[in-house]
C-alpha cells in the first residue's frame, strides 16, 4: 500500500517530516538535496495546494499568528514539494498565509519530494487535525478522499488519523446533508450534533427547512432530534366529544334553574361520557359568600 512506511509516524505527528535545526532567514544554499532540505525562498514562488482539506481561515487568527511572525519569524518552515517552477505547499498554508499579511519576501522551507499523493492528503490531515483547523465538513470531505483517491478502507483511516472507527463514519454521514445545511455547519450556525440529527431526513429542501427552523428558534440538539423524530408525522388532534342531544336539553334546563336560584350565571359542560364539571361565576364578594352558603346547606337544594 503507498504510504504504509509512514503510517505510524503520522498517527503520533508530524515531527518525524521536519528536520530539526536552525535556518535564519536570509541563508543561502546552493546545494540542495532532493528530500528533508531546508531553503529559504520568494515567498512568490510558493503556492497552496488547491487540494488541501482546508478551505476557511479564521481572519482574526490569522492576523495574530501575523502579528507573531512580525516579532520573531516563522518559527517552523513550511512543508513544501519542488514542481520545479514553484513549490506547492503540502503543510503551513496557514503560515505562509500570515507571512504574506506580514509583508515578509522570504519564507523558510522544507523539500519533501520523496511523499507519495497519498501521503500528502495524510500529512495534511493530520497537521490541520492536530492544529483543530478544519471545520467538520473539511474534515469529512479528507476523509472520503482518502477513501476514494487511494482505496482505503474506513479502519485504515481511522487508524491513521489516530481516530476511532465510528467517530470517521459519523463524521462522513454529514456529508449527506444537502450543500445549504452543510454551509450552515461551517458557518457555525449549526453543531455536528444538530447536523446529525437532520441526516435521516433524505429530503434536501425538507433538510433545508428544519435546519433553518434549528437555527432560527435555537432549538437544543435533543429538541431538534425530537422534532426530527416527528418529521412526518400528523399532529395528534383531540377528537371532540361526541354530544347527546337530549341531554344538552336537560343541561340547559339545569343551567337555567341555577341562574334563577343563585342569581349568576352557571354553565355545565359534559365530557360525553356521563361525567362533566358545572362552572358558577360570582362577580363580588357578596355574590360568592351567598353562593357558599347555598352550597353548603345540609338540607338546602340548587
Amino acid at each position: 500500500m503507498p504510504g504504509k512506511n509512514v503510517r505510524h509516524g503520522l498517527g503520533k505527528g508530524l515531527d518525524t517530516l521536519i528536520p530539526t535545526g536552525e535556518l535564519k532567514m536570509g541563508t543561502k544554499t546552493d546545494d540542495i538535496e532532493a528530500n528533508g532540505s531546508k531553503k529559504i525562498v520568494n515567498i512568490i514562488k510558493v503556492e497552496p495546494n488547491r487540494k488541501q482539506p482546508r478551505k476557511n481561515f479564521d481572519e482574526d487568527a490569522l492576523q495574530e499568528l501575523s502579528d507573531s511572525i512580525k516579532q520573531v519569524g516563522i518559527l517552523e518552515p513550511i512543508l513544501v514539494k519542488d514542481q520545479k517552477s514553484y513549490y506547492e505547499i503540502i503543510a503551513g498554508e496557514r503560515r505562509w498565509r500570515a507571512a504574506k499579511l506580514a509583508g515578509l519576501k522570504e519564507v523558510p522551507v522544507v523539500i519533501r519530494n520523496d511523499l507519495t499523493d497519498q501521503q500528502i492528503v495524510e500529512i495534511q490531515l493530520i497537521e490541520n487535525i492536530q492544529r483543530e483547523n478544519l471545520n467538520p465538513i473539511e474534515e469529512a470531505v479528507a476523509y472520503k478522499r482518502l477513501m476514494t483517491e487511494f482505496n482505503l478502507k474506513q479502519d485504515e483511516v481511522a487508524d491513521k488519523v489516530s481516530k476511532s472507527r465510528v467517530a470517521i463514519t459519523n463524521s462522513m454521514r454529514l456529508l449527506k446533508l444537502c450543500p445549504e445545511v452543510q454551509q450552515m455547519v461551517i458557518d457555525a450556525k449549526l453543531t455536528t450534533g444538530h447536523a446529525r440529527a437532520i441526516i435521516s431526513i433524505d429530503d434536501p429542501s425538507e433538510q433545508l427547512k428544519i435546519a433553518e427552523k434549528i437555527f432560527d428558534e435555537k432549538l437544543s440538539v435533543r429538541e431538534a432530534e425530537k422534532l426530527v423524530k416527528n418529521y412526518g408525522k400528523p399532529e395528534k388532534t383531540k377528537k371532540p366529544a361526541s354530544k347527546n342531544e337530549s341531554l344538552e336539553v336537560i343541561y340547559r334546563d339545569l343551567e337555567e334553574k341555577c341562574k334563577e336560584s343563585i342569581g349568576t350565571k352557571v354553565q355545565i359542560s359534559s365530557k360525553g361520557d356521563g361525567t362533566g364539571k358545572i362552572e358558577i361565576d360570582f362577580y363580588n364578594n357578596d355574590d360568592l359568600e351567598k353562593i357558599t352558603n347555598l352550597l353548603v346547606k345540609r338540607n338546602g337544594e340548587i
